[in-house]
């Protein structure tokens, strides 16, 4: 079975090139630095949305907007939360997104499996020895699996795109910002401030964001008790938030430790963006080490 993901992933046809924030290179505690190449050579993609395509896209985020609603993701973070659609392992879930076709990629060519081992092959050059974050790029996007019928079905809106919080006012750097005026939200006033229901430095693991597959797979990480560290699941969770990435919008609900973790998110976006080269992943010959790292640090069987 096929599933076809025709929307963008995140607010490209703004004009945004979501890595420009960190292309002069950034210093992490520790000596580590953001390359402006990836260690296959190449630059990080600059995406240039072919104007035909402008339309779809802003038809996308307008759905989008009008329907994430604070009451919406409540609903399904506790659906979803449940974890009785599927049980499966980390690489069986691999491998059945590569029934998904994201045409939201113009550089995508190769099965998705592919392209989570370059974001995480590509990493583990440049960074050897955090083989966490190795995992962390093999992992991030499997909760696109929330489109397949096993999983509900989803539709587009509920699954790829930025995301953002809600129960807070929309920041105005989030894309396509107008159309959260048919939001309900956007006129209720325990939603609509600055704070909302939030409160200052209350740390992002305590605001709900938009609903998505980068919260979903968060949740299959955290109630199955991986043993990623807090970084990871930073990364997996808050890797579409480009309002707080590129924009450095609600860095008002941030704590100590979410702005620790944003410095390796920024270095793992950078990976997870790069142009993809011509050179193929020979998946059987990494696999094995992938499927260590799984052994290390998931379950042999996940609830999804």
């Amino acid at each position: 079975m096929t599933i076809l993901i025709d929307q963008p992933e995140f607010g490209v046809e703004a004009g945004f090139n979501k890595v420009d924030n960190v292309e002069k290179g950034m210093v992490l505690d520790g000596g580590f630095t953001v390359p402006q190449t990836n260690s296959f050579g190449h630059t990080f993609r600059d995406y240039h949305v072919e104007s035909e395509r402008q339309q779809g896209v802003e038809n996308f985020y307008q759905t989008n907007h009008i329907n994430q609603t604070y009451d919406f993701v409540k609903r399904m973070r506790e659906d979803y939360g449940k974890l009785n659609k599927v049980e499966m392992g980390i690489w069986e879930c691999c491998e059945l997104l590569n029934d998904v076709v994201d045409e939201s990629d113009p550089d995508l060519d190769e099965p998705q499996v592919e392209h989570l081992l370059q974001t995480a092959e590509a990493i583990r050059k440049d960074y050897p020895d955090e083989d966490w974050l190795h995992l962390a790029g093999l992992v991030h996007d499997l909760g696109k699996v929330l489109l397949h019928p096993s999983f509900g079905g989803l539709p587009q809106w509920a699954v790829v795109g930025d995301t953002y919080p809600v129960g807070c006012a929309f920041d105005k750097s989030i894309v396509h910002h107008k159309y959260f005026e048919k939001n309900p939200d956007f006129y209720n006033s325990a939603y609509n401030t600055k704070y909302g229901v939030y409160s200052e430095g209350c740390g992002l693991n305590n605001v709900m964001m938009s609903w998505g597959h980068d919260d979903y797979m968060y949740l299959v990480a955290k109630e199955n008790n991986t043993t990623l560290p807090p970084a990871a699941l930073f990364i997996i969770r808050y890797h579409s938030f480009y309002a707080l990435h590129r924009s450095e919008a609600y860095k008002h609900l941030m704590s100590g430790e979410d702005v620790e973790n944003l410095k390796w998110l920024q270095i793992f976006n950078k990976y997870d963006l790069y142009s993809k080269s011509k050179v193929r992943i020979d998946v059987e010959t990494v696999k094995p080490y992938y499927l260590s790292l799984i052994e290390k640090y998931f379950p042999a069987k996940l609830r999804w």
